[in-house]
């Protein structure tokens, strides 16, 4: 497969991305006005709560068995693997380069989590459906590559909605804290009498407030510390019981992402894909139920448009009003397509050494290729659910996808000659 080849095929799911999220920054213009705020907020929801749980289950019950489950154990551990290098180096990023307290879930979270799904759907059929193709047979291998990309979007899905769910959501809250803290700092100080007493030691009634400070330290000073001395060991009791609770959300939380809307399609469509019987109730073209399927599969077939769309209308407004700065970026493409995908060329290797992987090329490449992609396109989503960095968010993701082209295309080359 020729160079230039390899880069249209690679910078096609690019290049889609791109024009749809044009297009949605098209209608969120005064012009077109259909995706203003309010509206990118409800079908936000909507995809939330039903397009996303739909595509997870239809993708699952439909190409992913019980065997294949047992036979591509190393990919749930690629996945962590990405995650765990990814969060690590966004974690550097934030140190360094120190954005906004709000933007630190943010950012961590474009580095660690990528696009796992939709892309992987697009660009491992495309490829197997080339000419000089080092991965065998095309239909062999488009049916082969289709199962491993749903089974890397489920997995990638469920990471995305704890791990990534979990940053989103911690941004939110720093930014709920900041609030306050900004309206009170944008106050304009109005009192241009004042002198050096300030409003702080004066009352109402404009009386100043005499403030006494004792230097020295009493004898009923003494025996109070010595009576706070005997009461810490009550003290640290009640840490312990403190520590239990704070345990005991932590699990609450983790169960709350784990009923997630996507969570829970991606756990069904394990679940009805895994098992014969349930499997036969509804994949298939004898199958009794099928309609269930069909419809399912036709309400996950919205969610990346819908999820492009919002991105493109968000844009509109964050290059207008975004707060994240270059180096932010720049630190941000350099994890996901220089060090990220170095990684994963030794990571894959060693596993191939130690003989953790199935002797099929097109495998290794789809291991590899997850450490090649543009972040998940779910954060835009959590940024609008959560109210957060969501201007941010799609200025990130408009410089990764422009760059994704080039970076997709080198990376592939050079998977594709190591595998062949």
């Amino acid at each position: 497969m020729g160079f230039w080849t390899l880069f249209e095929v690679a910078s096609m799911p690019m290049v889609q991305v791109l024009l749809i999220s044009v297009l949605g920054a098209f209608m969120a213009t005064e012009y077109c006005s259909l995706l203003t705020a309010d509206a990118r907020k409800s079908l936000n929801k909507m995809v939330f709560m039903v397009f996303t749980p739909s595509l997870m289950f239809a993708s699952l019950a439909r190409t992913v068995t019980f065997q294949d489950i047992i036979s591509w154990w190393f990919m749930p551990v690629n996945i962590a693997i990405t995650f765990l290098f990814g969060g690590m180096l966004g974690w550097v990023v934030v140190k360094l380069l120190k954005p906004k307290p709000y933007l630190e879930g943010l950012v961590i979270a474009t580095c660690a989590s990528g696009n796992l799904g939709n892309l992987l759907l697009i660009i491992v059929p495309a490829i197997c459906n080339e000419d000089n193709s080092p991965f065998g047979d095309k239909s062999a291998c488009i049916s082969v590559g289709l199962s491993y990309a749903s089974f890397s979007m489920a997995l990638g899905g469920f990471f995305i909605w704890t791990y990534t769910y979990q940053l989103i959501r911690s941004s939110s809250v720093k930014y709920k804290e900041l609030q306050p803290a900004d309206d009170f700092a944008k106050q304009p100080n109005k009192d241009f009498d004042s002198n050096g007493s300030t409003h702080l030691l004066i009352g109402e009634d404009r009386e100043p407030v005499a403030i006494s400070v004792q230097s020295t330290k009493s004898v009923e000073d003494v025996e109070d510390q010595a009576d706070i001395s005997q009461e810490s060991s009550s003290e640290s009791n009640k840490e312990s019981v403190t520590l239990w609770g704070k345990l005991v959300g932590v699990l609450h939380s983790i169960l709350e992402e784990l009923l997630a809307p996507p969570t829970l399609g991606a756990i069904l469509g394990f679940i009805f894909g895994a098992v014969p019987w349930l499997r036969k109730l509804i994949i298939g073209n004898s199958a009794p139920l099928r309609v269930i399927q069909d419809s399912i599969k036709l309400l996950g077939d919205g969610t990346i448009p819908c999820i492009t769309l919002i991105l493109g209308g968000n844009l509109t407004q964050g290059l207008r009003s975004s707060r994240i700065r270059p180096s932010v970026i720049l630190g941000v493409i350099s994890v996901r397509y220089m060090i990220l995908p170095a990684i994963g060329i030794w990571v894959v290797k060693a596993a191939d050494h130690l003989g953790f992987l199935p002797p099929d090329p097109l495998y290794h490449y789809v291991l590899m290729i997850q450490f090649t992609l543009p972040p998940a396109m779910n954060i835009g989503t959590m940024t609008q659910l959560f109210n957060v960095g969501q201007e941010e968010c799609s200025v990130l993701f408009l410089w990764t996808y422009l760059v994704a082209a080039l970076a997709l295309t080198f990376w592939s080359t050079v998977y594709m000659w190591i595998l062949s």
